[in-house]
């Protein structure tokens, strides 16, 4: 390992993945930037992030721009590129950067929170999760980006990476090249109250959509339902999914594919193993990334608390009927039900009762002239797309490009094909 700064560390450039060239960082910065004297579990008010930068291998990787990818979640690790499965989207983009893959703090190869009892008591816990948010995020990327001496550089944000990009843009638009934004815009000026009955309204419009389409799963869920209710539903490691789990396999309507896959799981008989194999495997939260499921609802919150936004907002024909189905919506009874998301419900309702400052400023947004595109996607049932063109129309400099080809996971699903578009616009190039 050869240092670059005191506080950076930084691999050389190898191949040890075929066909890439990669080398990896690890920079310290400051736990708490707010002032409030937080320290990090070890006693220290610093912690670690973990970054990968790749190239193509057969050129110079330093002749080719920085971009930095921001991954979605929150709570979750950037992608690890392989090139056996095929590059994607990843390909696209080195086709003409070097790219950034960063471990948002708390995430991945970063200083993990990876247990509720991360920084002792629940209390201590909320406390360090409070400094996940992309206010944070966005200082650790301008800590990482002066470290490696880096001037400007680009970034493409996957949806709660667009929120990293819009607070990015907010405070230091003068540092950036670039920006691309996939099904991440915000809700700026809109509570979480409003931004969670759009997606409740949007999540029932798919619910019918999807029954219209196959009106035998109907029937199916409600028996599921009844199930789960008795407890007499589980995994194949035996964990109850109660009801509220149960419906939260709706996340999957906002992917590629995600209908068919709903469907194929209800085929099969529930009380058989692969059944409840493929149910434990397809539930929302929990699971790999608990982080998902506890900070979610802190991402939307712009100021002010959050107070459990998506148990207090559902419309009451989610009650009514069962066979509804729920995407990024994390009720308590969530945390109850599940044995994985458990030991966090302490750590929830303490960050439930936060009171959040304000993430962006609309009058440093409406004087930014940073080039870049944004993809809102007209059916996302994850992220608005009325609120994401009243954000998109506050940065004079985003291009929108709305497109009902792709679900919120257009990024990944089309290989590539919206970053090529996104650029394109970005640059003011006609369509393809």
């Amino acid at each position: 390992m050869s240092n670059t700064s005191p506080a950076l560390r930084s691999s050389s450039w190898s191949s040890s993945t075929a066909g890439l060239l990669t080398r990896d960082h690890h920079l310290t910065v400051p736990l708490d930037r707010s002032g409030q004297g937080d320290v990090a579990p070890d006693g220290t008010g610093s912690i670690t992030l973990y970054a990968r930068e790749i190239s193509v291998a057969g050129v110079d990787p330093l002749s080719r721009p920085p971009l930095v990818f921001l991954q979605g979640g929150p709570g979750c690790e950037a992608p690890r590129p392989s090139t056996d499965a095929g590059l994607g989207w990843i390909g696209a983009v080195l086709e003409h950067h070097r790219l950034i893959l960063l471990d948002q703090r708390g995430t991945g190869a970063s200083s993990p929170v990876d247990r509720p009892d991360a920084a002792g008591t629940p209390a201590a816990t909320a406390r360090l999760l409070t400094h996940l948010r992309a206010d944070e995020i966005v200082e650790d990327c301008e800590d990482l980006r002066r470290a490696l001496s880096l001037e400007r550089w680009s970034l493409l944000g996957q949806s709660f990476g667009g929120f990293c990009v819009t607070r990015y843009l907010s405070e230091h638009a003068e540092n950036l090249e670039t920006v691309y934004i996939t099904g991440g815009l915000p809700a700026i000026g809109h509570s979480i109250d409003e931004v969670y009955a759009l997606s409740y309204e949007a999540m029932r419009v798919k619910s019918e959509e999807y029954y219209a389409r196959y009106p035998q799963d109907r029937d199916r869920m409600a028996r599921l339902s009844e199930l789960a209710g008795r407890g007499e539903l589980t995994t194949a490691s035996g964990d109850a999914v109660g009801p509220e789990r149960l419906r939260s396999l709706g996340a999957m309507l906002g992917r590629a594919g995600g209908a068919d896959a709903i469907h194929h799981l209800l085929e099969r008989d529930p009380g058989s193993w692969v059944f409840r194999h493929d149910l434990g495997q397809s539930l929302t939260f929990g699971g790999r990334f608990p982080l998902y499921a506890v900070i979610h609802e802190s991402c939307w919150a712009d100021v002010g608390t959050t107070d459990w936004a998506a148990q207090r907002v559902r419309p009451s024909a989610f009650d009514d009927d069962p066979t509804l189905l729920t995407g990024e919506h994390v009720r308590r009874e969530a945390f109850l039900e599940d044995a994985g998301l458990r030991p966090w419900l302490e750590v929830a309702d303490l960050l439930a009762a936060h009171e959040w400052p304000a993430l962006y400023d609309p009058v440093h947004l409406k004087a930014t002239t940073t080039p870049g595109a944004a993809a809102v996607y007209a059916r996302d049932v994850f992220v608005p797309m009325t609120t994401s063109l009243e954000t998109a129309a506050l940065i004079p400099g985003l291009r929108t490009w709305i497109t009902s080809e792709y679900e919120h996971d257009g990024s990944r699903a089309s290989g590539g094909k919206v970053f090529n578009r996104l650029r394109d616009l970005a640059a003011g190039v006609a369509a393809r």
